[in-house]
């Protein structure tokens, strides 16, 4: 079954902030157009067969897309997604916000420290992520997509979540893009710290940077600690599964070095809920109805590499 880790859903562009939504609104007048719709959202993942999907929040730019509207979308599938809950821990809300989420039944959370103005390292954010370790809930960072210049880039860097990893070792932390574009210093953070993860959200439309990046991942041994995202609506989750499948096209008449089949499966079919051990309904990836369990078999099937 194929499993995707990082979805986006609004109601309009305009829940991100008016920055964001400028670019997403030029965005969507471009060929293929930009649709984070519900019903979008829908008929991108029925190639795969769960996925989480996740909100925003920043006080900064003043982005919200609440864990109501995430919980109500969750609800719309109950079997196939679950919610992840976007914090700003900048916000002075952000306890209670987390509380409600948790309510709602949300099972992991969302930052994006280059939206949300701060440093992994502050006080505030520290006493969020206490919080989020003692609750056992997965920290997912990304960002929605889009870079604004009101954005501080220099925040998005993996290295200070050393000290965060340091910290609290037992925390789960997912770097989105495998922490592009700093990707050595996400590598190196996933062989350091057992609680430090990543996805592949962001780098599918990028495939000689896909390949390397994840060849890397597999001669330095931490491949099995990577999980597959298609950041929609920012890239296509039926697209971005055939981008992995398809990276050992590289290696074909040459003398580079090729990733296992089997490894780049497991990428894709990796299970976000018991790998990370998410407060998420047992129904996600292990009772789903026979129909769309047979539905996502048969398509992962088709997206399988040849011998």
């Amino acid at each position: 079954m194929i499993f995707d880790v990082l979805t986006r859903v609004w109601h309009s562009p305009e829940q991100l902030g008016f920055e964001l939504a400028e670019g997403i609104r030029t965005q969507a007048r471009k060929p293929g157009g930009l649709d984070g719709t519900i019903g979008a959202h829908t008929r991108a993942i029925e190639c795969i067969g769960c996925a989480l999907v996740h909100g925003f929040k920043s006080q900064a730019m003043s982005a919200v897309v609440p864990p109501e509207f995430i919980a109500d979308v969750v609800a719309r599938q109950p079997h196939r997604l679950a919610g992840v809950a976007g914090i700003d821990p900048m916000s002075p809300s952000w306890s209670d916000d987390l509380a409600h989420a948790q309510s709602l039944g949300l099972a992991a959370v969302t930052v994006s420290p280059s939206a949300q103005g701060f440093h992994p390292t502050h006080s505030s954010a520290m006493r969020f992520f206490d919080r989020c370790n003692n609750e056992r809930l997965p920290v997912f960072v990304s960002r929605p997509g889009i870079m604004s210049p009101a954005m501080i880039f220099e925040y998005d860097r993996p290295a200070p979540w050393d000290e965060v990893a340091r910290t609290f070792p037992t925390l789960k932390v997912i770097l989105g893009e495998i922490g592009s574009p700093w990707i050595d210093e996400s590598i190196a953070l996933l062989a350091k710290h057992p609680g430090i993860y990543a996805d592949t959200s962001g780098l599918a439309s990028q495939s000689w940077r896909l390949y390397t990046t994840l060849l890397q991942a597999h001669e330095v041994g931490v491949l099995e600690k990577i999980f597959f995202g298609s950041g929609f609506p920012f890239g296509s989750p039926a697209a971005a599964v055939e981008a992995i499948y398809s990276l050992n096209s590289f290696a074909l008449g040459t003398n580079m070095p090729s990733i296992p089949r089997s490894a780049l499966r497991l990428i894709v079919e990796r299970n976000p809920i018991t790998t990370l051990g998410m407060k998420a309904p047992l129904a996600i990836g292990t009772s789903a109805s026979s129909s769309t369990t047979d539905q996502s078999n048969s398509r992962a099937s088709a997206y399988s590499p040849r011998r």
